[in-house]
């Protein structure tokens, strides 16, 4: 109770004095659903996000604080192909959870045939969380298993969208089914990484999807730093 009144006090003095901060964390997580994911593949991501959001370690995560999380999940593939499967809700109870994990569950796929437009899925991103709850941090949890093929590179989305504040971080699904992928992990830490503690999980393949998510779920719900200074890369 001591910890928690603690971290209560801290977030609060965070907020500032209008106290305006609803959350600590707007939380944005955006799956691959371009052409090179396959119906087996997809089901693998798609179930592993929905069971890495309620597996216990993550819920612990989730409510460790007593602000809550405002979590919205998108899905990304072409340049414009972009669709919301969880619009943004705050996370105030295990319900909450619950509810948004099968919301992602039982969301239809919303593309089969797109490439990789990853520019333009980290800029519908950063459009996304400007309707996100006011909250202490932000932060773009993107994961993919390949390199940008269509539209502008992630720099450019950088350069001309709003990610002030914004932490982006990478999950690498690291199938190596074509040479091209091998360049897959320093691609993603290079050119997608952003931010003040900006992290890269890799999962072993779609089947290590889950794993690797509830990994990266917890490390960023855990690991918020109050008043961390401003290190953007980009």
């Amino acid at each position: 109770m001591v910890i928690r009144g603690l971290i209560a006090l801290t977030l609060a003095l965070a907020a500032g004095p209008g106290g305006a901060a609803q959350c600590r964390l707007a939380l944005a997580l955006a799956m691959d659903v371009s052409s090179s994911v396959d119906a087996a593949e997809h089901d693998l991501q798609r179930g592993g996000m929905a069971a890495a959001l309620i597996a216990p370690e993550v819920e612990r995560a989730f409510f460790a604080s007593p602000m809550p999380v405002a979590l919205a999940v998108y899905e990304w593939s072409g340049r414009f192909n972009q669709e919301v499967l969880v619009d943004w809700q705050l996370i105030r109870s295990p319900a909450d959870l619950y509810a948004a994990s099968a919301l992602v569950a039982r969301a239809p796929r919303s593309q089969t045939e797109s490439p990789t437009a990853l520019g333009h899925a980290l800029a519908y991103g950063s459009q996304l969380l400007r309707r996100a709850p006011p909250c202490l941090a932000r932060t773009i949890d993107v994961a993919g298993d390949g390199e940008n093929n269509d539209g502008y590179a992630p720099h450019l989305a950088y350069a001309h969208f709003p990610f002030e504040g914004v932490v982006v971080n990478g999950l690498v699904i690291n199938g190596a089914d074509f040479e091209a992928e091998t360049g897959l992990i320093p691609f993603y830490r290079s050119e997608v990484l952003r931010g003040p503690g900006a992290f890269l999980e890799i999962a072993q393949g779609f089947e290590d999807y889950e794993r690797a998510m509830r990994r990266k779920l917890e490390r960023e719900l855990s690991n918020m730093v109050i008043g961390a200074v401003d290190r953007d890369r980009k």
